[in-house]
């Protein structure tokens, strides 16, 4: 007889042990959800009208979220901007600036996935065109195999922590947070990742020099201005966006879902800054468009009211709509924007339908005293907060190998998250427990990208890698990565002032503790006089 202390057990079982069998996962959590629920009402746990609540979630949590519009637009952005060209002129630019140093190009790989990164947000994408740009000119200068496979894995992976991430807006979403908080918790570990990568690139010119070696004086094309001038044409549009769209939104000027539409609007820009068909007349007016954009932005940062700010921002819309207008007649965007506009469907179906079948099995989970389950078993764990903490980014270590970031996102996370605020809070309070947990999850996660043999950045670098490159290079190579971002979870583990430094202190004033004392006015007795006298 199965009571209801076997029920959570049970389903998350069978959700596990379904999806390995490989069904699609918004489905396999819809049918587990559903096929428990009539056997909990069977079982008589409770009835039928239950399960009225979840075409409730379902449409509250799709239909009515405005954070979650912000997806398409934040992937429409990456998808324009993983195809313009733009991967291919920086990387190129950079790798002619840093050329001449030993583990140059590498380093331009790192500093390149970082701002790409932060504008495309997409990890198969990032690491299959950083591979195909990078890969063959690597490889012609001699560099180590596996040195090229585990950095071009490593740089694609870390768009996963770089605002403005996906992955932030559906943490930040599940954990009932604010996304700028997110994406300033986001920061410090995105920094101090990169920072691991170069000093791991550092270190190898130093003790193995070979692997590494300098780009030969005559394979350097560029010099002098012409050098800085691309490679400043590279990165002041892309940081123009980075500023635009974040600053906007973590100062309180724009919702995400408005920083994504400016992002998109900023993709088309840039997509046409690099596009060969453009003119050099409407490419110099085309910039002064861009430049005029940010100006306005900071503008109103700065000065939120008067004429000063209408004019500015008066400026930047009539820039935002001439840029799309002069963009658009261009035939090879009208591909790209049509190509964008695919890859958005695509991903934000998959995404409501996992956001379906997740609310269909959590419900069910709840009803049958999941939550409860769930939360005895993790604060029984041994070693407290630490024991908790390690147990957890194990759990979720195991689960990125076969699950997407949005599953993990959708099915484990609001189970989890009320029993990290209520360990955690004591740790780093009740305002940052939750953001330090999503930003370690994060970190978490991209690590398990690379992890062999299973890590989804490793299939997507085989399935571009050429024939000469073997499968044992790209396992080999990864490793040492692995470990640089294994030591990155540790450091936020440990150090949880990585993520909070940049939040806003919160504050100290008790709100239970406030009184307020109005004082008594006695006020004249009122004298109406006497009364009138009727005959």
């Amino acid at each position: 007889m199965i009571t209801l202390e076997m029920m959570p057990p049970l389903m998350f079982s069978g959700l596990i042990v379904s999806m390995l069998i490989g069904f699609p996962v918004a489905f396999t959590l819809a049918a587990v959800g559903l096929s428990f629920g009539f056997l909990a009402i069977n079982l008589g746990f409770f009835d039928l009208n239950f399960l009225q609540a979840i075409p409730g979630r379902i449409f509250g949590s799709v239909l009515s979220n405005d954070l979650l519009l912000a997806i398409p637009f934040f992937t429409f952005m990456g998808a324009v901007l993983e195809r313009c060209g733009l991967a291919e002129d920086m990387l190129d630019s950079m790798g002619q600036l840093f050329g001449p140093i030993r583990g140059g190009l590498g380093y331009s790989v790192i500093i390149v996935g970082f701002i790409l990164g932060a504008i495309t947000g997409t990890v198969a994408a990032q690491v299959i065109a950083m591979a195909l740009i990078s890969m063959p000119v690597m490889m012609r200068y001699g560099y180590n195999i596996r040195y090229i496979t585990g950095v071009l894995a490593a740089s694609g992976t870390i768009t996963q922590l770089v605002p403005p991430s996906l992955v932030l807006i559906v943490l930040a979403d599940q954990l009932g947070k604010s996304v700028g908080d997110m994406y300033l918790g986001a920061w410090g570990p995105s920094v101090f990742q990169i920072a691991l990568f170069a000093g791991y690139t550092f270190l190898l010119g130093i003790f193995k020099p070979d692997h590494v070696p300098p780009v030969p004086i005559d394979a350097r094309t560029l010099t002098g201005w012409a050098l800085w001038r691309k490679c400043l044409l590279g990165i002041i549009p892309s940081a123009v966006l980075i500023f635009v769209v974040l600053g906007t939104m973590m100062l309180g000027l724009a919702t995400p879902t408005e920083a994504g539409a400016m992002g998109a609007v900023g993709a088309i820009v840039l997509a046409a800054i690099h596009s060969k068909d453009f003119s050099s007349t409407g490419r110099k007016l085309l910039i002064i468009g861009v430049i005029a954009c940010g100006l306005g932005t900071m503008v109103g940062i700065f000065l939120t009211e008067g004429l000063i700010f209408k004019l500015a921002f008066a400026v930047t819309y009539f820039a935002v709509v001439w840029i799309c207008v002069e963009a658009v007649r261009i035939p090879e965007l009208r591909g790209l924007i049509k190509q964008g506009y695919e890859t958005t469907m695509r991903i934000t179906t998959m995404v409501v339908f996992i956001l379906i079948g997740s609310t269909c099995f959590s419900v069910v989970f709840l009803g049958v005293s999941g939550g409860v389950w769930l939360e005895h078993m993790l604060t029984s764990l041994p070693g407290g907060v630490w024991g908790f903490l390690i147990f957890i980014n194990l759990f979720i270590f195991f689960l990125a190998f076969f699950l997407d970031f949005f599953e993990i996102a959708f099915i484990i996370l609001p189970m989890i998250a009320p029993i990290a605020q209520k360990i955690l809070a004591p740790v780093v309070g009740p305002d940052y427990a939750l953001i330090w947990f999503g930003v370690m999850l994060c970190v978490n996660m991209q690590t398990s990208f690379m992890h062999p043999p299973f890590g989804f950045a490793l299939f997507y670098l085989r399935g571009v890698a050429p024939k000469e490159v073997k499968s044992s290079d790209i396992y080999w190579g990864a490793l040492p990565w692995v470990g640089l971002q294994a030591i990155m979870v540790a450091l936020v583990i440990a150090f949880p002032i990585t993520v909070t430094a940049l939040l806003d202190k919160p504050s100290e004033v008790d709100p239970s503790k406030i009184r307020i004392d109005i004082p008594q006015i006695e006020l004249p007795p009122l004298d109406f006089g006497e009364p009138p006298k009727f005959k």
